[in-house]
């Protein structure tokens, strides 16, 4: 369920509380205009990059709306996000399809809706666009391992650098536009050392591709892994995309350079609200059980390695170690132990902060308890008014 109403600031405990009374718990507050900056501030350290947001972290319409109106594009992969683009009247041209291992039907649907740009990493995956040469074209995607990262994607996608001129010769050869390249170094970078090493391999790529006139070869994915603090620092994002912004500046003018951002955009645009459902004390602390936990919106735990910064919003009182589990009869859901907080009572809040990027994405709803209610604050720029 998604509901929108309007607040200044929706992070503040007086608008938690009201939002709670109104909605429930649980809840995942998105501000829409903490996506806005998010997006502003990614645009000002990266000039001229077309920023396409990856709906995989927040596929949700008011994160796509916003970027959208913010003048960004998309990164879709599957037939789910080409379906919630086309039910939001998303222009298709403002849209590709990075997903490097599709079915025949994903790449109909995707091209049914007016998407043109498709990703591929090898030749089975070329040789699916025989068929639709005069409505696709390719961004081949080239593998740069990153072990620093906290989530090595081109572990799993990519083709070995040495690879990519035998497959635009196989594109070629089939009839079909290679538009350009394409890579991901992973999710978290601990800095851009990767990004750039990268970058300069396929500018190398792209020269010798079209010394042999391998196909227009003017575009450049340069992929996502803008890093967002969670309870760990994370280089500022200025300095992060410096070396970056260098390394694009010595490419060739009329290269277009595009870009996957769906973490730093949305994860700290959220906060997950939970309430203690019920305690019990356990080998000399306490133990809360919340309503929402590792099934839930805290699944990140488990999926994308992200610790989250939780607090209560109940503040007086001594703190002392305790336990927080999530609602589920199983054993292994439990969000966090020996963070420090005040005795709490059922009906507490407890906040997980930065929880916007892939915590109610992979929710489930096993042992039958519900999702979060998303609710989306903000949603048009300049709103200041409320409910």
């Amino acid at each position: 369920m998604a509901r929108n109403v309007r607040f200044i600031d929706p992070f503040e405990p007086v608008h938690i509380r009201r939002l709670v009374g109104e909605f429930g718990s649980p809840l995942l507050i998105v501000d829409c205009e903490r996506i806005r900056a998010q997006f502003r501030k990614l645009t000002r350290v990266l000039p001229g990059v077309d920023l396409h947001y990856a709906l995989k972290p927040l596929p949700h319409a008011a994160a796509v709306r916003t970027v959208i109106e913010a003048g960004g594009f998309l990164d879709l992969a599957t037939t789910g996000e080409v379906q919630l683009a086309a039910s939001l009247a998303v222009a298709p041209e403002r849209c590709i399809h990075t997903h490097p291992i599709k079915t025949e039907r994903d790449i109909r649907n995707a091209l049914h809706f007016g998407v043109r740009t498709f990703v591929a990493d090898n030749a089975d995956e070329v040789k699916k666009f025989a068929h639709f040469t005069d409505r696709a074209e390719l961004l081949l995607r080239t593998s740069f391992r990153s072990p620093g990262a906290v989530c090595d994607l081109s572990r799993k996608f990519g083709c070995d650098p040495a690879e990519v001129l035998e497959l635009a010769r196989l594109a070629a050869d089939l009839g079909i536009a290679v538009r350009g390249l394409s890579f991901h170094v992973g999710s978290q970078a601990p800095d851009s050392a990767k990004h750039v090493e990268a970058i300069e391999a396929c500018a190398r790529l792209l020269l010798a591709a079209r010394r042999e006139k391998l196909g227009v070869l003017d575009t450049l994915d340069i992929g996502g892994g803008f890093p967002i603090r969670y309870l760990q620092n994370a280089q500022e994002i200025g300095s992060f995309c410096a070396p970056i912004r260098a390394a694009l500046a010595r490419l060739p003018k009329r290269l277009r350079i595009i870009a996957e951002p769906g973490r730093f955009i949305v994860g700290p645009a959220a906060i997950g609200v939970a309430s203690v459902m019920g305690r019990a004390r356990r080998e000399g602390r306490w133990w809360y059980y919340l309503d929402d936990g590792l099934y839930g919106s805290y699944s990140g735990q488990l999926y994308d390695h992200a610790h989250y910064p939780i607090e209560a919003l109940r503040t007086a009182g001594e703190r002392s170690p305790c336990v927080l589990a999530g609602p589920t009869c199983d054993s292994i859901d439990v969000i966090a132990e020996n963070v420090l907080l005040p005795q709490l009572r059922c009906g507490d809040l407890i906040i997980g902060r930065a929880m916007g990027a892939y915590t109610w994405a992979s929710a489930s709803e096993f042992n039958f308890f519900p999702k979060a209610t998303v609710v989306s604050v903000n949603a048009r720029a300049g709103d200041t008014g409320s409910v």
